[in-house]
């Protein structure tokens, strides 16, 4: 069987969804691996390393018409759909839910779609194949960094013959994977953190890396299913926002790392919170995306001057700023999730199995995973909804 690995056209993308280190771990599962002509140069892997890990380098044409399995980041834009064949299997972060759509596409063409980003989180075995958690703790790295680069000030306390810097005041919003590796980042910097999530039980995993937590006297817990946090009804948003933007104005630096699979991110600071910001803060939107941001005043890929002076950062895509070190994370996800439906040398998909029902979203010519299925049911209606 033949594995093969896509070079990303997403426009920033320098990720390669396969690093050489994992191609002889592929090969000793007797499959072959392609790689597309420079598909990890802008990750630092050129294919002379491949080449020596013992792959052959082809053509996108040769690899998208030679390939069993194509491994990638993104889902296959349009173009590269139409280079798909029958019977084919693509591996990916294919955002199922965002675009049911592209999936019913996939499934009209014959192609099964397996996705990461489906990958059932709470299951301890699928840990080692959680894309979403290591680019997660990688954006979580990347942002602090940002917001120390472009804060005006020191983040630890230093004490010089100059006098005395103080140290930042960091506020992170939203404690999952990727909170709690800004907090550690933050605290390593010598910032005082502090923290919050309407998620009670992050409370404990905060503070044993040294954050303060945040409890608000409305008291909200928006626990929800698989680890994520639910969306909150409008009132339990009012309530938490009036005492939030109180916290979030005393802070010099705030990190927002909320986000709800498939919906619109929460907005957890207001106009009306950064006006009271003081000149010189700066605010890290992780969340933001075409779907919005957790800043109110985020603009998508840009950074924000407001007129009191605060900077507002929204980056599309940062574990794509750091393609080493991010590639070699998702590498291990893809191939370990990989290898999980291969037995004898061929794919084997039982759909009784927990990851294969999650994981698999087209299959025999048809939608199957049940949440994407579910979205593409008003088509019948006049059409589907994204």
């Amino acid at each position: 069987m033949k594995v093969g690995v896509a070079k990303e056209t997403a426009t920033g993308e320098r990720r390669v969804a396969l690093v050489p280190e994992a191609v002889e771990k592929l090969r000793a599962a007797d499959l072959s691996v392609l790689v597309e002509r420079g598909a990890g140069a802008e990750a630092s892997f050129p294919d002379i390393d491949y080449v020596e890990a013992g792959a052959k380098i082809v053509t996108s044409a040769a690899l998208h018409s030679q390939s069993d399995v194509i491994l990638r980041i993104h889902r296959p834009t349009p173009a590269e759909m139409k280079l798909t064949h029958p019977d084919q299997v693509i591996i990916g972060m294919l955002a199922p839910l965002l675009d049911p759509n592209a999936m019913a596409e996939l499934a009209r063409l014959g192609v099964t779609a397996i996705s990461l980003d489906a990958i059932p989180r709470t299951l301890t075995r699928s840990q080692s194949m959680d894309a979403l958690s290591s680019q997660a703790n990688v954006a979580g790295y990347k942002a602090v960094l940002v917001a120390a680069e472009a804060f005006g000030r020191y983040f630890p306390l230093l004490t010089t013959p100059a006098g005395t810097a103080k140290p930042a005041n960091v506020l992170v919003l939203g404690v999952g994977v990727a909170g709690l590796q800004a907090i550690a980042t933050a605290r390593r910097l010598g910032a005082q953190v502090k923290a919050y999530d309407v998620r009670s039980e992050t409370r404990e995993q905060a503070e044993s890396l040294g954050a303060q937590f945040i409890t608000l006297k409305s008291a909200i817990d928006g626990a929800g299913q698989g680890g994520y946090a639910r969306a909150l009804t409008p009132h339990e948003q009012a309530a938490q926002q009036n005492e939030l933007n109180d916290v979030i104005a005393s802070h010099d630096v705030v990190i927002t790392t909320a986000q709800v699979p498939g919906r619109r991110p929460p907005v957890l600071v207001t106009a009306g919170a950064v006006e009271c910001m003081k000149a010189g803060s700066i605010i890290v939107d992780m969340a933001a995306s075409d779907l919005g941001g957790n800043c109110e005043l985020s603009k998508p890929g840009k950074v924000t001057i407001t007129s009191n002076g605060v900077a507002i950062h929204a980056p599309l895509n940062l574990p794509a700023s750091m393609p080493t070190g991010a590639s070699a994370f998702y590498s291990r996800n893809i191939s370990n999730l990989l290898l999980n439906f291969v037995k004898v040398g061929e794919l084997r998909f039982d759909f009784e199995d927990e990851v294969t029902a999650a994981t698999v979203i087209t299959f025999g010519g048809k939608v199957v995973q049940a949440a994407t299925k579910k979205l593409l049911q008003p088509a019948s209606r006049g059409g589907a909804k994204a």
